[in-house]
């Protein structure tokens, strides 16, 4: 078993107030939600208006799954204008006891 975690550090330029970047980001979250079986969540800088850090994690036993899933993820993001990609890191976790 192979915990895959995906960190994405983003921008919404455009947005000009929290409200307007929730809408944006609850839009993003709801897209990734849609198209993988992943669980996703908002993980950091709720406050700040410009920018959000959203947390996507997926439970596998296949390494490369994940990281082609996450890859698509990542090249989803931005495709609309209103958010950039600053930063993502991918770690994956293997938890002790779990099956290699």
């Amino acid at each position: 078993m192979v915990v895959a975690a995906l960190t994405m550090d983003l921008m919404f330029p455009e947005a000009r107030s929290l409200k307007d970047k929730r809408r944006r980001l609850s839009g993003l979250m709801a897209r990734i939600r849609a198209g993988y079986p992943v669980s996703v969540a908002e993980v950091a800088c709720q406050d700040l208006w410009q920018r959000g850090m959203v947390g996507v994690a997926l439970v596998t036993t296949d390494t490369r799954l994940a990281q082609s899933m996450f890859d698509r993820i990542v090249d989803g993001v931005g495709g609309d204008g209103e958010i950039e990609l600053i930063c993502q890191s991918i770690e994956f976790f293997r938890p002790e006891g779990a099956e290699a």
